[in-house]
């Protein structure tokens, strides 16, 4: 239900209606119930053009706006604020119309776009830790979320398996006579640091490491073969995170390093035909406007850089792809390497200036000493063991009911446990770093993903009571109801923010805000007590219902699961 852009209509015209220009009309939500359920705060802008009392004109426009269906009601508050009121008959129809919508009244977009999201971009020499968790969770929610709105989204894994290291992990594994199923290569970790290990305390061995670093460059076969074996075990571990997370990344979607090798010389050649890049101490460099250090591309040695890579995976995902947007959920640190790539490939005709290119960055998880997350010892925390935990702190939290099977108290654990950890990181405004507490994100009470689930299982709890078919309409009784009822039916433009400005916490703040609408109307608003007429029963029930359909619906949207107890 796109309630805004059919008020923006209805505002629009009337400012026609009154002979008042009617550029960039935009409705925004009230602040405060007493101020009715929408603002058009666009009058004091008009004042200035128009030169005119701003009063004058909000009376001007209020007796233009149709009273007689959508809108019930407006007022002009302060020196012209307009507030306005929906019509409770209206909130009943179109609540009682999507009670049996699977989308819960969110359409689809008119315009389909072909988006491109890079996220969780592991490196293959190591296992995925903490680091990873922030790009992924929130890279899936928005590939998700855009393409429930009906978007095409291409995923791509950009994981990193190209470079020096991979020649001494090889000559490891060779040395090793390790295979991907060999016990060696079930501790990444621990395998990585053997192998430095040996790098570093035999002169032989690092000759070797080098030697094969030069070999996989050039298609060695039997040097490719062992480092295809290496990063295949790797992503198998990554699959296995990416299992327990919950999270949609699968083998199609990686689009590696090594992939753009070969287009890297080309890169170089578009850059010097067009004269963008320069020859400087034997390296070649873009010099860009207002930055005093240059963008190497090429290193004095022939070697290829970051920069690089980036431009020919721009490159890739423009024309092959075709994408009319591209999106890179990366860290925050890295704003000013994408600004230049971004810069870069525009200028060089490489992606067209009618593709939408975005960093979505994201701040650092840290602990509650407010330092990077790590383990008691300094090390970087190994994700799927962070995941197992969440998993056993869930089954700390709830307690096992006696009529729970095993399989079903560890199936709520998993929900719980990492519903929970996802949700704490889609809850904080993605460019903020966030304090990482089990205490919090495992809370009954606050804006948690525990908190959520309850609701819905709450809920459910009703309509067990209950087990009998819906009948009867909405209808909007007192102030409450009709709170709710809108609540519910500003879903779509929530997501449609959301997506726009690819802020995952503006789902999660009104799903928690919907959450505790619904927790007050179901302690002031009786359902199934004695008293209660049949069809106020009946309304109330469909609006329970569809809470529970929009919360089911928007944890989904964030990868996370609902229960039906707790």
């Amino acid at each position: 239900m796109k309630i805004k852009s059919q008020l923006n209509q209805i505002v629009t015209q009337a400012l026609l209606d009154a002979d008042i220009p009617a550029n960039d009309i935009i409705v925004s939500d009230a602040t405060r119930p007493e101020f009715g359920d929408y603002q058009f705060n666009g009058v004091m802008k008009l004042a200035k053009v128009l030169k005119k009392n701003p009063r004058a004109i909000a009376s001007d426009i209020v007796k233009h706006i149709n009273t007689t269906g959508m809108i019930s009601k407006v007022e002009i508050a302060g020196p012209g604020f307009i507030n306005i009121w929906l019509n409770n008959d209206w909130l009943s129809t179109e609540a009682t119309n999507i009670l049996n919508d699977s989308r819960v009244g969110v359409g689809i977009v008119e315009k389909p776009q072909k988006i491109v999201i890079d996220y969780s971009g592991p490196n293959m020499a190591k296992q995925m830790h903490v680091g990873h968790l922030r790009s992924t969770i929130i890279g899936d929610t928005l590939a998700t979320l855009l393409t429930f709105l009906g978007n095409d989204i291409i995923r791509q894994n950009h994981i990193g398996d190209w470079g020096t290291q991979f020649g001494m992990l090889i000559a490891y594994l060779e040395e090793q006579n390790a295979d991907t199923e060999h016990q060696n290569l079930k501790d990444l970790e621990q395998f990585y640091k053997n192998a430095k290990i040996r790098f570093d305390q035999s002169e032989a061995f690092a000759n070797k490491a080098r030697e094969y670093v030069v070999k996989i460059q050039q298609g060695d076969a039997h040097c490719l073969t062992l480092w295809k074996q290496f990063i295949e075990s790797s992503l198998g571990h990554c699959e296995e995170v990416y299992s327990k997370l919950g999270v949609n990344l699968t083998h199609d979607d990686v689009r590696a390093e090594s992939f753009y090798n070969s287009e890297l010389p080309n890169i170089i050649k578009i850059l010097k035909d067009k004269n963008i890049s320069t020859n400087s101490n034997g390296a070649e460099c873009v010099f860009l406007e207002g930055s005093d250090a240059p963008v190497i591309v090429q290193k004095g040695d022939g070697g290829f850089l970051y920069a690089t890579t980036d431009l020919a995976a721009l490159k890739f995902r423009a024309t092959n792809l075709e994408a009319d947007r591209i999106c890179y959920v990366v860290d925050a640190r890295q704003a000013g390497h994408f600004k230049q790539v971004f810069a870069i490939s525009k200028q060089a005709g490489m992606v067209g200036n009618d593709v939408n290119l975005e960093h979505i960055a994201f701040g650092t998880m840290m602990d509650k000493s407010g330092k990077p997350f790590k383990t008691r010892d300094g090390g970087t925390i190994k994700l799927i063991e962070l995941l197992d935990e969440a998993i056993i702190r869930a089954k700390a939290t709830i307690e096992k009911r006696e009529d729970y099977s095993e399989e079903k108290f560890n199936e709520i654990a998993y929900a719980i446990g990492i519903g929970a950890v996802k949700y704490a990181d889609l809850s904080i405004s993605r460019e903020s770093n966030y304090l990482f507490s089990w205490e919090k994100m495992l809370s009954f009470d606050g804006n948690t993903a525990l908190y959520l689930q309850y609701g819905y299982a709450r809920i459910q709890s009703i309509f067990r009571k209950h087990n009998a078919k819906l009948t009867g309409n909405i209808v909007i009784g007192d102030e409450l109801e009709h709170r709710l009822a809108l609540m519910i039916l500003k879903f779509e433009d929530t997501l449609t923010k959301a997506s726009i400005e690819a802020t995952p916490h503006t789902i999660t703040t009104y799903l928690y805000d919907l959450t505790t609408l619904f927790m007050r109307f179901y302690e002031q608003n009786p359902i199934l007590k004695e008293g209660v007429t049949e069809d106020v029963k009946m309304s109330r029930l469909q609006l329970a219902q569809l809470t529970a359909n929009v919360i089911e619906q928007g944890l989904e949207i964030l990868g996370i699961k609902v229960v039906d107890k707790i």
